[in-house]
């Protein structure tokens, strides 16, 4: 069983929609992730018994839960929109695992809250499926990011573009606070508000900062910081979240809400997937400048936090926001010397990654192959991921640069190798792959689901069997589009 906390419910009604969930005709546990129900210390029977489907599918609501809907603003595609919130989304309450951690737990999909817009609240079985798989993958990466404790079928059918299989996720993550929320109060003048909010994120997620004076521009740096890593944790591995708005940009770090995002495959800079971005804003390339974006967003609501003088405040925030591009960058540039197997830094590391970047859009090389390759490549060594016969001699020029610049390095080849083995992932939840599983779950066939699912949770091991999970498929739909779904 699961013992509920909710200590957002502590706050401000303004702050949350109480909300029951919507009760499922014939719900039908379809996958739990082990990993996940370990790290929260929650029993596996439980949550396969009658009680423990019930309470992850909404149909009973444990005690101490204290179910609610979170309201906030955001700025969507740069449009201004003054109240959002959980449109489909009840968060049932928290969880403090063995670990001393607080965790939310979430059901996404279970039905109309106050915020829903004319939505129906429900979620189809492909949008959730596609969560669940993206979400573990990032995680087994080594990236920040919401998880996914169950799936599970609602035995009704939900309309979308045509009727789909309904479906309940039950999302876990440290904190569901975007810079939204934030935004909400903030844009009514509600200051009071913004600073019980930050005394709550502060609190529950930076407590050495407490007692400082300068505790709410701390708090704002350590955000800066932390979205500094997490976006160069996502180029570094060709991540497109594909939908930055600031309702969607977590206050703690984390990648949240799994949309219209995607991996690329042939790499190119300017990469979007989402059906919506018809403009670009959120293409590959443009990640780090909508994360500073972000920030500014953040920066105008915490400002009468900062000092009692709002000249100097303007500019406390204007330094720090002007400081993000190097921080992101000296993240980002340690992220790519590791995936070349670099450990001494040197200024013409950052030519040699560009360089390397130039001949992969140019030559449309797979941007998962080029470095899972590159530990091969380093031992002369030829692989199936990888058609060496083929290599350009604008590549295999780089290449003997890359070889002499690891001539400097005062680490063995075989620490170079694990470097290299260790940051460059053979699996990521690749376009048709998501795609396939989607279309044999949607007609109640789980298998493809389930391999996808168990190859992510070892992204860094190859086994030959399974070589097609590994590779592009043989045409690239170069018109691929995602959805918002869930």
């Amino acid at each position: 069983m699961i013992n509920f906390e909710n200590s957002f419910h502590n706050l401000n009604e303004d702050f949350y929609a109480n909300v029951i969930p919507s009760i499922p005709p014939k719900p039908e546990l379809i996958s739990c992730n082990k990993s996940v129900a370990k790290l929260l210390g929650i029993n596996l029977k439980w949550i396969k018994s009658d009680e423990g489907i019930a309470c992850l599918t909404g149909s009973k609501v444990l005690e101490g839960s204290n179910p609610l809907s979170m309201v906030y603003a955001g700025h969507q595609f740069g449009n201004w929109v003054p109240r959002l919130g959980d449109g489909r989304a009840i968060l049932l309450g928290e969880i403090v695992s063995q670990e001393n951690e607080r965790w939310d737990i979430q059901l996404k999909g279970s039905g109309i809250t106050p915020f829903s817009r004319n939505g129906d609240g429900k979620a189809a079985l492909g949008p959730v499926i596609r969560e669940y798989l993206l979400s573990h993958a990032m995680y087994n990466l080594g990236i920040p990011t919401t998880l996914a404790l169950t799936i599970a079928t609602t035995g009704e059918n939900i309309r979308r573009e045509a009727l789909l299989p309904g479906a309940i996720i039950s999302r876990v993550a440290k904190s569901h606070i975007r810079v939204g929320t934030f935004q909400y109060f903030a844009s009514q003048g509600k200051y009071n508000l913004v600073k019980d909010l930050s005394d709550y994120v502060i609190n529950r997620h930076i407590p050495e900062i407490i007692n400082k004076k300068s505790k709410y521009f701390d708090f704002f740096q350590s955000v800066a910081k932390k979205q500094a890593i997490l976006i160069a944790k996502w180029m570094s591995v060709g991540f497109i979240h594909g939908v930055m708005n600031t309702d969607n940009c977590s206050i703690i770090g984390d990648t949240i809400d799994y949309g219209p995002c995607a991996f690329i495959d042939i790499f190119k800079k300017d990469a979007v997937f989402s059906s919506i971005d018809t403009f670009g804003r959120y293409s590959y390339k443009n990640q780090p400048l909508i994360g500073q974006w972000n920030l500014v967003q953040l920066a105008n609501c915490l400002l009468p936090l900062f000092s009692d003088n709002k000249e100097k405040s303007i500019q406390m925030a204007q330094e720090e926001i002007d400081k993000f591009p190097k921080i992101y960058e000296e993240f980002w540039f340690n992220e790519m010397r590791e995936k070349l197997g670099l450990k001494i830094i040197k200024k013409q590391d950052m030519n040699l990654i560009k360089e390397l970047e130039d001949i992969m859009e140019s030559e449309q090389l797979d941007f998962t192959i080029t470095f899972s390759s590159l530990k091969f490549i380093f031992q002369n060594k030829t692989n199936r991921l990888v058609k060496f016969n083929k290599r350009s001699k604008k590549f295999n020029d780089w290449i003997l640069k890359w070889k002499s610049r690891l001539t400097e390095e005062k680490i063995s080849k075989i620490e170079i190798m694990k470097k290299m083995e260790f940051s460059n992932p053979y699996i990521i939840p690749r376009n048709h792959l998501v795609e396939e599983a989607i279309d044999f779950a949607n007609n109640n066939d789980f298998l493809n689901f389930s391999k996808l699912f168990n190859l992510l949770s070892k992204p860094y091991s190859f086994e030959e069997a399974n070589h097609r999970y590994y590779i592009p498929p043989d045409k690239v739909d170069e018109n691929f589009k995602t959805f918002c779904g869930t």
